[in-house]
């Protein structure tokens, strides 16, 4: 049994007995809360911590034995419009012994302990990984990869039935076909090409930044010691599935695999309503073509493993690009029948250009270079399964020998955009790069898919303020927030214990399957209406529910676990 299955098979007793403090310290007041990073920091990493605004002007650090090792002057006082809150900064960067602390301020209460340690995240790196192989499609978990949350194996997905929004001439209503594999898309048990795009480009993109790093990172899968590392034996589940979604007489892909309506809170063996594909879209085909022409490039090493894969792969890719460039506008449309979510997307530009960037990555061919090159004005500062346009440029950022001009371009690109968020970080009180606008569905992916930009940013320039920053985004969502909580099922003192996340509602385990990244503060509460559990408050930070029925607040889903093993790994690696 590894460290990290000892770990996730005595965490439900942790996490049981802290769901008492949990609850207790979503009822306290913000401003009576040190705030830190309850996984703690690297040696190396730019330390801070937030306390409520205090008649005190400085803070100390004891050891666990109640000793001050450090202690420092607390920054000026300042108000975040998000929380309401007025809060002073701590800096203890300067501390680098590892060690396990608390922060002190007079008159408040000490902060939770946090380490400083040189494999800080190492086991919450793993642990996101492994969110993914308790959300796989068609396999059963015994308890040696699974801990307490073994299951039985749910939809095999191998009798899926062509619905009639998707019915072709070789392909007509309720032809079945075999689509197996690939990830249950958030906390439903549907499967989605559209989210599984951005969600799988982001963890290849992870592999090919740091390999070596997860080379060595162990993560306890049914296939580990394959010979493959253990994020490319995750990756690989999902990529599987994907391919199976397109349609090989025309290269056109199904938007969804799906039951009809949602799934009630079942276990997945428990969940046997019949399966569909549903419609193909251009903007299925876009992502599609992207992701599989990226998988085929940064995975053609492990061709060894699976001769001609790579190939087939972009083979694929192309064949969607065709059918998009066919079918230009060709946007989903919920059938009548049809009601589980949707990924729709009328803005089809950004996905041409993230499509046709991996395209020409992968193959050099000049009639991909300007679509490639047609950017346009990004919506965002950081990209969303909505608008995946910088996910091409973080591509192409990386082919100076190849493309030295295209490299160039998006390289620029991707630097603007961090430094328009590295002056919100500097400006914030809060030392963050969200804005107001930011709390929305999934806000928790918003801000680790801005420090994912920001690392870009580092990666490009060496200047020490983005990765900086970007340490801020995973420390909001471990801890330095306004209500104190980890938003990482399993990982702090205090953690988000009822994610809306029908394994973690049905299995009968207290603590929820860990590694999992809930939404975070939405101030649309677009399930008040659903749930007998009432917000706490309407301000956009503190717009957040513990509860299993706040599907807007607490769900969780594969496109915001992937920033954060993103970004965990990138302060593994870089700040060494």
């Amino acid at each position: 049994m590894t460290r990290m299955t000892r770990m996730l098979t005595t965490r439900p007793r942790l996490l049981a007995a802290c769901a008492l403090l949990l609850a207790a310290t979503q009822a306290v007041q913000a401003a009576d809360i040190i705030q830190v990073n309850q996984l703690g920091f690297l040696p190396g990493a730019r330390k801070l911590a937030l306390v409520p605004a205090t008649a005190a002007d400085r803070f100390q650090v004891k050891d666990a034995g109640g000793k001050v090792v450090f202690e420092g002057p607390l920054g000026k006082a300042a108000t975040w419009n998000a929380s309401g809150q007025a809060v002073r900064v701590a800096d203890l960067s300067a501390l680098r012994a590892g060690g396990t602390y608390r922060i002190a301020v007079a008159g408040l209460q000490e902060s939770t302990p946090f380490p400083i340690a040189p494999d800080a995240y190492r086991l919450l790196d793993a642990g996101a990984i492994r969110a993914y192989t308790h959300n796989r499609a068609g396999i059963a978990l015994d308890a040696r990869v699974a801990g307490a949350w073994a299951r039985p194996a749910g939809h095999p997905d191998d009798q899926v039935r062509v619905h009639a929004s998707a019915a072709s001439v070789t392909r007509p209503a309720g032809t079945v076909i075999a689509s197996p594999k690939g990830w249950y898309d958030a906390g439903d048990y549907n499967k989605y090409v559209v989210n599984s795009g951005i969600s799988t480009y982001t963890l290849l993109a992870a592999y090919e930044h740091f390999p070596a790093w997860f080379d060595g990172l162990a993560v306890n899968l049914p296939e580990s010691g394959n010979g493959l590392p253990d994020l490319v034996n995750e990756t690989l589940w999902n990529l599987d599935w994907m391919a199976t979604m397109q349609d090989p007489e025309d290269g056109g892909v199904y938007h969804k695999l799906t039951n009809l309506s949602f799934d009630g809170m079942v276990m997945p063996d428990k969940a046997t309503a019949p399966r569909y594909v549903v419609q193909k879209t251009t903007a299925a085909a876009l992502d599609f073509a992207a992701t599989l022409a990226a998988a085929s490039r940064v995975l053609a090493r492990f061709d060894a493993q699976a001769p001609g894969r790579s190939q087939r792969w972009l083979a694929q890719a192309e064949s969607a690009w065709r059918w998009a460039l066919a079918h230009p506008a060709v946007r989903y449309r919920q059938p009548a029948d049809v009601r589980t979510g949707e990924y729709g997307d009328d803005k089809l530009d950004d996905e041409f250009a993230w499509a046709a960037a991996e395209l020409l990555a992968a193959t050099g061919k000049a009639a991909y270079r300007n679509p490639a090159q047609a950017s346009g004005d990004a919506r965002k500062t950081e990209p969303d399964w909505g608008d995946v346009r910088a996910l091409g440029w973080i591509t192409l950022a990386g082919q100076q020998g190849r493309l030295p001009d295209e490299a160039a371009a998006a390289r620029s690109r991707i630097v603007a955009a961090a430094d328009t968020l590295l002056a919100r970080w500097q400006a914030s009180p809060y030392r963050l790069a969200m804005a107001d606008k930011d709390f929305t569905w999934g806000s928790n992916a918003v801000v680790l898919n801005q420090g994912m930009m920001l690392v870009q940013a580092y990666r490009i320039t060496g200047k020490r303020d983005y990765l900086d920053a970007a340490q801020s985004a995973l420390d909001y969502t471990l801890g330095r927030n306004p209500l104190g909580v980890s938003y990482v099922t399993g990982f702090g003192t205090r953690s988000a214990m009822h994610p809306h996340h029908r394994p973690s509602v049905a299995d009968g385990v207290a603590a929820p399957v860990p590694g999992w990244l809930v939404g975070g503060p939405n101030p649309g509460q677009q399930d008040a209406k659903d749930c007998k559990a009432a917000y706490g408050a309407k301000q956009p930070a503190l717009s957040w529910l513990d509860d299993a029925c706040s599907y807007a607040s607490n769900e969780v889903a594969i496109n915001w676990n992937a920033p954060l093993v993103y970004v965990a790994a990138a302060l593994q690696v870089l700040e060494r």
